[in-house]
């Protein structure tokens, strides 16, 4: 039985190249676009299981009579497990079939979901206690458990993404494909938006969470049949030489490379300064990135006097909207500065401190600003969300330990997650609004600092290179 399991996910075998040339550009043509619209589908749909709580977060409270701080308990819950696994779940990656691992979490993230919803039918606070608890303690670390298990297979989304990116675009495209797949989280988060407000105003919150659960098992069967694993296992060769690109030197030593997965491991990662740096600016996009898509809906129904309808309109003009942030990023960051991402992050980033501080000044009456103070906080977020933990950390390494880059840095991405759900609740119970606010501007603050630092870093790098 174990062996038939480590079967089914393990990463098939390269296949000896037979095809014509005509049959591999064929081959290659189609299995590119397909790679890339499923896995971009993929991504969209997890977040409908996993953003959904940000809209249900004003109806779960008053039904379920949990404060800030409880409801930033719930958030924190999924971004710890979801930090470690991203982690774990990459380095797994690396050796498991897309194929089978993806779909297998999503489907697995949907049964979560409905075990979530569930748990608050049969656990009523008030009604009952549990071994001389009482049930609404009882009902929360129930809610967080499953949330939590959520966060884990919400984490075997995207390793495997990134190593299909990998292996399937070349390094002349890789930043500009990376950065139009990347809007799959922005979607993702308007349509989990979406999709939530509107079935929490016609069936009530329990609605938000578990009709996107069968989506999202809908999703898994289809994924099954749509992905595939790397070009070798099927029998073609590497993408550069596909596309005939001459390869860099890294990349013919990664070829001929005989260490284990761990040596290369440890030097491109554990060893890596610039990975380190990357991580820990990481920290701080996550608090101010979900600090903004769980919190905003209910800052605006309490601080603003928007309606439920309203405020996750403006949320989803954050996420729509913020997608072109991505695209712009990796377009920039390739055509204008050749390839060096970080000058665009600190750009970034400081027109972020400038729409926050727009959108907590703009009146409460004007809507119209709102949505395009949200619109380019989403922007300005969206960019160095996918460039930092993302396309840098990956450049920043080897494509034999894409997806452990991918998930090194998401660990503490996810840290500064689980640090802005309770850190948010936290400071809203203890200073209001404006202290969330602060809270958010200080993070992206200090990414800046840290971006500053590598730029100097690299540069210095650089000029030592070039006098070799």
């Amino acid at each position: 039985m174990a062996n038939r399991f480590i079967e089914f996910f393990k990463e098939p075998p390269a296949r000896e190249v037979t095809m014509s040339e005509d049959e591999i550009k064929k081959t290659y043509s189609h299995f590119r676009w397909r790679i890339f619209y499923s896995s971009f589908i993929a991504y969209v749909v997890f977040h409908i299981c996993r953003k959904n709580i940000a809209v249900a977060l004003p109806s779960m409270g008053e039904a379920l009579h949990l404060s800030n701080t409880e409801l930033g308990l719930l958030g924190s819950s999924l971004y710890v497990t979801y930090g470690i696994g991203k982690f774990v779940n990459g380095v797994l990656a690396d050796k498991s079939n897309v194929r089978t691992f993806l779909p297998t979490a999503l489907i697995l993230s949907a049964i979560c979901n409905l075990c979530f919803v569930l748990s608050s039918m049969f656990i009523t606070p008030g009604h009952a206690t549990f071994f001389g608890l009482p049930s609404a303690m009882v009902l929360l670390w129930v809610m967080c458990f499953f949330w939590g298990a959520n966060g884990w297979f919400q984490s075997c989304g995207f390793p495997p993404v990134a190593k299909s990116l990998s292996y399937w675009f070349s390094n002349s495209e890789r930043g500009t494909k990376w950065s139009l797949w990347s809007t799959s989280h922005q979607i993702g988060v308007f349509a989990a938006v979406m999709i939530s407000g509107f079935v929490i105003d016609h069936f009530g919150w329990m609605a938000a969470f578990y009709i996107p659960a069968i989506i999202c098992i809908i999703t898994g069967i289809w994924l099954f049949d749509r992905l595939r694993d790397k070009p070798q296992s099927l029998g073609l060769p590497d993408v550069e030489k596909f596309r005939e690109e001459p390869q860099i030197k890294c990349e013919n030593a990664e070829e001929k490379d005989e260490r284990s997965y761990f040596e290369i491991f440890k030097k491109h990662i554990l060893c890596n300064p610039v990975i380190w740096m990357l991580a820990i600016a990481y920290i701080f996009v996550y608090i101010i990135r979900f600090g903004t898509e769980d919190w905003l809906v209910k800052y605006l129904v309490e601080v603003k006097g928007n309606s439920l309808t309203l405020a996750s309109s403006k949320l989803s003009s954050l996420a729509l909207v913020g997608a072109g942030g991505a695209i712009l990023a990796g377009i920039i960051s390739d055509k204008i500065y050749k390839g060096n991402r970080t000058p665009i992050n600190i750009i970034f980033l400081i027109c972020l401190i400038l729409s926050l501080l727009a959108f907590a000044a703009n009146p409460a009456e004007n809507n119209t600003l709102d949505f395009i103070y949200a619109a380019m906080i989403g922007v300005f977020t969206a960019g160095p969300q996918m460039l930092i933990g993302g396309l840098c950390a990956v450049e920043s390494s080897s494509k034999k330990v894409a997806s452990a880059s991918i998930g090194f840095t998401g660990v503490f991405g996810y840290v500064g997650a689980a640090l802005s759900s309770s850190g948010t609740g936290f400071v809203v119970d203890k200073f209001g609004w404006n202290g969330a606010i602060g809270f958010w501007m200080i993070s992206t603050m200090i990414c800046v600092v840290i971006c500053t630092v590598l730029l100097v870093y690299e540069n210095i790098r650089k000029r030592k290179a070039a006098k070799n």
